[in-house]
């Protein structure tokens, strides 16, 4: 055996805190609401120099209660939409009313708000076609006009500090994508940055985040919300998925709502509440009130939800049912409103795909809202958590392969076998290439979709062959099953007879494939891994690559399985050892550590 890796990975989530801080997730009845009974802020406008554009601008500008030349302010920059100006924020959200109100229960730190035109033109004035091209690249130029031009201006006419961690931008749509893009782009002069509803001009994330070491080093608070029924929220989400990939701390906050005030009101009010204080980090992924609709879910489906943290929201309408429960491995009780929509939101769920079931009165169910998978046994919901850096299969503009559904006829078993076969790139086109072969085994309850489904096998060869990390190859996708009412010795030796005399048979015969044994590989995840140990370690003369997923023999119930196994390699270990490649074993356990013993 040339070479056996043995790898086990290890999961957990370790979390840095830094300040123990409430969580108020959406602003109460009346935030803003104006009242007699606090002390108010003032609203003014001031004229500065504008050498970008060569004439005088306007801006807005927010005291707060109290205000005093003799003390030094934090400044937040507050920016506005690409329909508006300097005064859209006071006309449509009132920042001073919810800011007012704010400081009397003592939430917020004393600061400036400042909101200048976005719009970086000598005829700034929100007229005509607001989308023409000369004035969405007002918005762009804006970035030199706030840096070289307000900045200054208000840190000699106001008594503000001026360092990176007392000054913060967000703003609301096109503001939100200026936020964004002058905020990161600049982090030697923002420490706080927030985007709400953050519109097409938002840099690619690429762009965003240069540098991710630099901007998990310098940034105090990443602020990122949407309305959840608000078409924008692809631009947000984009930019959440790429921090959360390279572990940038940030706070993702979705809530239900569109692309208007209401939204951008509960944003400032929730944003600026953790301005210029310290934050605690391991709690940012617990504000979002409602998650991201799974990917598994059947179209314009909204519920299940996936939180930030990847806990799960689930909905169903049962009016007439007594007891509904969420079966995730772990049991979850649902509770009905007054509709008869049922919810739970259950804990924190594992990367990855998961089965689930509704339970109804007892009676488990596919549920109506996902996508159903065999899987457990029978046809059941599934759910794809989204994976860090789940890159390698991830649909990308590349290349792609083929899943070809083939059904033959096994004589061993008299009956008709189907199989999925995955042929890379150009298999049709490279007429006189023959290609080497992997055949790869599903998990117990599963049959041969499951590589194929809930594996995305194609994606994640589609995206190797583009890497050049994968040669050319073709995947084949058995059905593992062989109807008996035991799995042992006699069920594994049928399968085995099964997949040397029938299933590989027919793939040589029907495809251009590699016939020798140096280009024929065999791999199982669970059942798969016990069938792989038994068929592969038998066959070394057939296949010098074994992967096994998950799986080793069931002890104390495969003992004397297991035992005439190892007996059968020690007395073959020559043979097994010449004819072997590679021999990976793989298993998942508990914390975040990745161990790779390679003996040779």
């Amino acid at each position: 055996m040339r070479k056996l890796i043995f790898l086990i990975t290890f999961f957990s989530l370790i979390g840095i805190s830094t300040y123990s801080q409430e969580i108020e997730k959406q602003a109460p009845q009346g935030f803003d609401t104006f009242r007699k009974d606090v002390v108010h802020g003032k609203i003014d406008s001031v004229y500065y120099n504008s050498e970008t554009i060569g004439k005088k601008r306007k801006a807005m500008i927010y005291l707060p209660p109290g205000y005093s030349k003799d003390k030094e302010y934090p400044v937040l920059y507050l920016l506005h939409g690409i329909g508006g100006d300097e005064k859209e924020w006071i006309n449509g959200g009132h920042p001073e009313i919810i800011l007012d109100n704010l400081y009397a229960e003592n939430k917020i730190e004393p600061m400036i708000v400042v909101m200048p035109n976005g719009r970086a033109m000598k005829d700034d004035r929100a007229i005509g076609n607001i989308f023409d091209k000369e004035k969405v690249d007002a918005f762009a130029n804006f970035e030199k006009d706030l840096l070289n031009d307000l900045i200054p201006f208000i840190e000699n006419s106001f008594p503000v500090f001026r360092d990176r961690e007392n000054r913060a931008i967000a703003g609301l749509s096109m503001g939100g994508g200026q936020s964004l893009n002058f905020g990161l782009g600049n982090l030697d002069k923002f420490a706080w940055v927030g985007g709400f509803s953050s519109a097409p001009n938002t840099k690619k994330p690429e762009e965003l985040f240069p540098n991710p070491e630099e901007s998990k080093k310098k940034l105090k608070l990443l602020w990122i919300s949407c309305g959840d029924n608000d078409g924008l929220i692809p631009f947000s989400t984009r930019t959440h998925e790429f921090a959360r990939d390279n572990d940038i701390p940030h706070i993702f906050y979705l809530e239900p709502g569109v692309h208007d005030f209401k939204v951008w009101k509960n944003g400032l009010y929730m944003f600026s509440q953790l301005l210029f204080k310290p934050v605690d980090v391991s709690k940012f992924n617990e504000y979002s009130l409602v998650g991201i609709p799974a990917s598994s879910n059947v179209r314009r489906a909204k519920y299940p939800q996936i939180l930030p943290d990847n806990r799960v929201i689930f909905q169903v309408k049962a009016p007439a049912a007594k007891k509904v429960q969420i079966d995730l491995g772990k049991k979850y009780d649902m509770v009905k409103d007054t509709s008869g929509v049922w919810e739970i939101t259950t804990d924190t769920i594992s990367e990855g795909f998961h089965y689930y079931s509704l339970l109804i009165d007892g009676v488990a169910v596919a549920d109506p809202a996902s996508e159903t998978f065999y899987g457990m046994g029978r046809m059941a919901s599934g759910i794809e958590i989204p994976q860090k850096n789940d890159f390698y299969y991830e649909l990308k503009d590349i290349p792609h392969g083929d899943i070809r559904i083939k059904k033959y006829y096994s004589n061993l078993l008299n009956k008709w076998r189907q199989v999925y076969i995955y042929t890379p790139p150009g298999y049709d086109q490279n007429v006189n290439e023959k290609y080497p072969a992997l055949y790869i085994l599903h998990g117990g309850g599963e049959d041969e979709r499951g590589w194929a489904i809930q594996g995305k096998t194609d994606l994640i060869l589609d995206n190797l062959i583009a890497d050049k990390k994968a040669v050319p190859m073709l995947i084949v996708m058995p059905d593992g099953n062989i109807d008996a009412p035991m799995f042992g010795d006699q069920v594994l030796k049928l399968f085995e007879t099964e997949l040397t005399k029938s299933a590989i048979p027919f793939i040589e015969n029907n495809y251009r494939v590699k016939t020798d044994s140096k280009n024929r590989a065999l791999a199982g995840l669970s059942m798969g891994g016990l069938q792989t140990l038994y068929a592969g370690i038998n066959n070394t003369d057939l296949f010098s690559y074994l992967g096994v997923f998950s799986s080793g023999w069931i002890q104390p119930m495969q003992k004397d399985l297991a035992t005439s196994q190892y007996d059968l390699m020690k007395i073959n270990s020559d043979k097994i050892n010449d004819n072997l490649k590679l021999f990976w074993i793989s298993m998942v356990v508990v914390k975040k550590i990745l161990l790779t013993i390679i003996a040779n």
